[in-house]
């Protein structure tokens, strides 16, 4: 059984976005900015390549957000093909863009690698990492939570475990994985709980801007995708009627979590903030301001 189901509460808000790699993305990206602002999110957060293959991208759209849009941003951080220096170094150079909230990660090995192999002078796992960054700086730490367990976990129960090292070494709160049913999410926080884990558990939401990539990306990361979605997917005919099946998914799945007690919502965005921010209005968030000022270009 879950949790004693709650009232219902203005959610916090946060939104993923990935630093751009062309001028093109650039605008995107300043778009999504544009778009979501206006629902006033807690943070947003820019992710990090591996061994730092994005630093200069995710520091210049981090310094872009902050400056031209005024919201607060967390900045990922792997420890893949990192030494420690290397990596508390990316720390301390968000600090210096006034950044004090990071999303710290182990990182996923490169493309063609069996497995993660921490650096010889590295990071050994992402609970090291979040200790590294405790011990170096008054930051505020995120860390990754799977509902459905890690692919190279050996259990969920073993999984759990990990997390909880995690939150013991410093981290402030967990964001999950994405997940398309409520109560994958409610199991999840229930075992949490069992094993003595009381940070906050911040559910991940992924609006389906795209279904065939979308399964695709879910079975790389061990995330179920259920018949039913899969029945009304290739039942809605055109981008259109995807859009509004997508958006009504999305809104159920925040609306129970919501209920079931959930304080913050996080959106996976994609770079693509249409349907995040659809989903956000039907859910009743009401934009704070007018948005941002006209005439912003791109990033």
């Amino acid at each position: 059984m879950h949790t004693e189901t709650v009232s219902k509460q203005a959610p916090g808000l946060s939104f993923e976005f990935f630093p751009p790699n062309t001028p093109e993305g650039a605008a995107r990206l300043w778009r999504s900015v544009e778009r979501l602002a206006p629902l006033a999110p807690d943070f947003v957060s820019v992710t990090y390549g591996a061994g730092g293959t994005t630093r200069d991208r995710t520091n210049k759209a981090i310094r872009t957000i902050r400056e031209r849009a005024g919201l607060p941003v967390a900045g990922h951080l792997t420890c893949v093909g990192a030494s420690r220096d290397e990596t508390l170094d990316v720390a301390r150079s968000y600090a210096a863009l006034g950044v004090r909230r990071i999303v710290a990660l182990r990182g996923d090995p490169p493309k063609g690698a069996d497995g993660f192999t921490p650096h010889a002078d590295g990071f050994a796992s992402a609970a090291e990492l979040v200790s590294g960054l405790r011990a170096a700086g008054d930051f505020r730490i995120s860390v990754a939570a799977y509902p459905e367990k890690h692919p190279e976990a050996d259990s969920l129960a073993a999984d759990i475990d990990n997390l909880k090292r995690k939150l013991d070494a410093g981290g402030d709160e967990a964001i999950t994985q994405f997940f398309f049913e409520a109560d994958t999410f409610l199991r999840f926080r229930d075992a949490c709980a069992k094993a003595g884990i009381d940070a906050p558990i911040i559910p991940g939401i992924l609006p389906v801007e795209n279904f065939t990539k979308m399964v695709n990306f879910a079975g790389r990361c061990a995330a179920h995708v259920p018949d039913w979605m899969h029945d009304a997917f290739r039942n809605a005919d055109g981008q259109e009627a995807q859009d509004v099946l997508a958006t009504a998914v999305a809104a159920e799945l925040c609306d129970t979590l919501l209920t079931e007690g959930a304080g913050h919502l996080h959106f996976y965005t994609l770079n693509k903030p249409d349907l995040t921010y659809n989903v956000c209005r039907a859910i009743g968030i009401a934009t704070a301001a007018p948005g941002l000022a006209e005439g912003a270009g791109a990033a």
